[in-house]
């Protein structure tokens, strides 16, 4: 543990049942040291750092009041959840956070107890938190509490309001934190936000009513059956004479706050306060993101993730670029500007993720065509469809692994109608370090049985260009285009745009021994295999770039299918459904027989890790792909 000797309290804290020893005047230090430990540890091991600093005192008061790990703490995202991981045992292996075999990047039950649910989306923490909770009273356990912590920017998901919705129903004494800080990765936005904003009560009407309500259950007023007729008048009651309307009391949630998310002891006796009460509860707290750390503070969308930087400076780390190939997403960026130039009817949408896909760009220069919807992929998506349906061309960017969250939308929204919706799947295959919540590999599975819908991966940054020039044009239909997280390989990347015929894929080599088909950027590593196999071998091999697995490009696969005995697939993408699996469709329906060795990812979730190391355990680099080359 870096620099030991400097939390002097820390140090002893293996468990929240040592932080749970401390005196309450002591909880302000250890939030001191929590949060030196994650500024010490961010600053040489990158990770999300302005969302974990700005719950320190929220963290310390959660497991400080509550009896963790029998009490339930389930996490929204899990971008906060550093010092959560760090008072639950994982203080001294924290430096191994999102390297390969160290630490998960979110909280995982797979790695602690303390860890209760599986995070990395957002919105889906009030849903498990209630299912717990009514799990409890059904197994008897009616002195366990659970515990919902959600952002602003989480709160806007759908999932979130549908939780709500069931918390408001359901016999439960759930406890849902509303951490509001005003931002999500980028900046908050919509109607929540501002709604969150103004929202204020009155500290004193709160605990008129909480006195109220134990001499009313003394006195035996106050049953089951009476409580929510009595929460709906005193919430009107409330509303008259604060002259306010609140969302969640008008869903019969008990609302507190909102509350200073930065005061620990004032935390803390809230939560003891409140944690006994029946019934479903939220309690707002305001906490700034990036707090104790000024330059995150400042710029909290640049600190979400800001790579490593200097802890005394605070000036960031960042690797000399120049000369080097751009960042798929920001020749997706400066495209979409280009062709929004072009083309008046072309608009950009985004959950939550503008500079993440760089619509930023387009959204800078043209503030009036770009949308940032919030966390609210299924929404986006229909919200696109909406747009083409009168005319427009909507850009919708969203990660691959948050497009798995509006599938039914693309089908019901898009697909049926055959509408003009350009999908553009961000961080398509393996992530790196962020792991399987994140890992985009289960798109080109998922997309491929959708009638309608086109499905294409560039090879290379003139390709994603063209591609993306060819999904605007009149007719086209729903167009989805993938590609992957990280730099591209031209420096040279601009190009003229021009069409590529739909469908139609092109043969990169000729060769008569071998015939690889390879589907997007993953094809310049099968390209580096291929030279060196050569060379060692006096076999010939070809190289096709299918571009499109659909439609798939038939007549390309005849001719393979016709002189070819052994094939080889690559794809960075699941192998259970995926391109290999539309080859060995093709070859089986035409009669063709030939040995089809697929190259793509195992039928497990793949953990976390550099790119490089992830490529080479699941055999998707160029070692990979030389040695099964290499076995015919």
């Amino acid at each position: 543990m870096e620099q030991d000797a400097s939390y002097k309290l820390l140090k002893n804290i293996n468990t929240p049942d040592d932080l749970r020893k401390l005196k309450p005047e002591q909880l302000s230090e250890v939030c001191t040291e929590l949060r030196q430990k994650i500024i010490d540890e961010l600053s040489c091991n990158p990770g999300h750092f302005g969302s974990s600093l700005g719950v320190v005192e929220l963290t310390v008061a959660l497991h400080y009041v509550f009896n963790t790990p029998y009490d339930r703490i389930v996490w929204d995202v899990g971008h906060q959840a550093y010092g959560h991981k760090i008072l639950t045992g994982r203080r001294d292996a924290f430096h191994t956070n999102r390297k390969l075999n160290g630490i998960r990047p979110f909280p995982s039950p797979k790695e602690s107890e303390y860890d209760t649910f599986t995070c990395g989306h957002a919105s889906n923490s009030i849903s498990a938190a209630l299912g717990m909770a009514v799990a409890a009273k059904r197994n008897g356990e009616s002195n366990r509490h659970v515990v919902a912590v959600i952002g602003d920017g989480s709160m806007s998901g759908g999932l979130a309001f549908e939780g709500l919705n069931n918390a408001s129903s359901t016999p439960n004494d759930l406890l849902i934190i509303l951490n509001d800080n005003n931002m999500a990765i980028d900046r908050s936005v919509g109607g929540m936000k501002q709604y969150l904003l103004n929202l204020q009560t009155s500290k004193g009407y709160n605990r008129f009513r909480y006195k109220l309500s134990c001499l009313f259950h003394k006195w035996g007023i106050l049953n089951d059956e009476r409580r929510k007729s009595l929460i709906r008048f005193n919430n009107s009651l409330k509303s008259m004479l604060t002259q306010q309307q609140n969302v969640f009391e008008g869903m019969n949630i008990r609302y507190f706050g909102p509350i200073d998310g930065h005061d620990v002891n004032g935390l803390t006796k809230v939560l003891q306060d409140i944690k006994n009460m029946h019934g479903p509860k939220l309690l707002h707290i305001h906490t700034t993101k990036g707090k104790g750390f000024e330059p995150a503070e400042k710029a909290a969308s640049i600190w979400h993730a800001p790579g490593m930087f200097n802890k005394e400076t605070g000036e960031r780390i960042i690797a000399n670029t120049e000369g080097l190939p751009p960042l798929y997403q920001d020749v997706f960026g400066k495209t979409l500007l280009e062709l929004a130039r072009q083309n008046d009817k072309i608009v950009g949408v985004t959950p939550a993720m503008p500079s993440g896909c760089s619509m930023n760009i387009l959204m800078k220069e043209m503030p009036d065509r770009g949308f940032d919807v919030g966390i609210a992929e299924g929404h986006a998506v229909t919200f696109s469809g909406g747009m083409a349906k009168d005319g427009l061309i909507p850009f919708c960017n969203i990660y691959s692994s948050f497009m798995q969250r509006a599938y039914d939308n693309i089908i019901h929204d898009v697909a049926i109608q055959r509408l003009n919706v350009v999908l553009c799947l961000d961080r398509a295959g393996l992530v790196g370090e962020d792991g399987p919540t994140h890992h985009g590999v289960f798109d080109l599975a998922y997309l491929r049985s959708i009638p309608n819908l086109t499905v294409a991966s560039p090879y290379n940054e003139h390709e994603l260009r063209k591609l993306m020039y060819t999904a605007q044009l009149p007719n086209k239909g729903p167009f989805a285009i993938r590609y992957p997280r990280g730099r591209g390989v031209l420096v040279d990347w601009e190009c003229p745009l021009e069409e590529i015929q739909i469908g139609k894929g092109r043969k990169l080599k000729a060769g008569k021994d071998i015939a690889v088909l390879s589907l997007g950027p993953i094809g310049n590593e099968a390209a580096k295999a291929i030279a060196v196999v050569e060379g060692k071998t006096n076999k010939t091999i070809a190289h096709y770039d299918l571009r499109f697995l659909k439609p798939l490009d038939e007549e390309m696969l005849d001719e393979i299918g016709k002189n070819f005995k052994d094939i080889v697939t690559i794809e960075d993408g699941v192998l259970k459904g995926g391109m290999g699996s539309a080859i060995l469709e093709f070859m089986s329906d035409h009669g063709y027989t030939p040995t089809v060795r697929r190259i793509g990812l195992p039928d497990q979730f793949v953990q976390h890790g550099s790119l490089k190391e992830l490529h080479h355990i699941c055999g998707t680099d160029q070692e990979g792909i030389e040695q099964v080359l290499l076995s015919f």
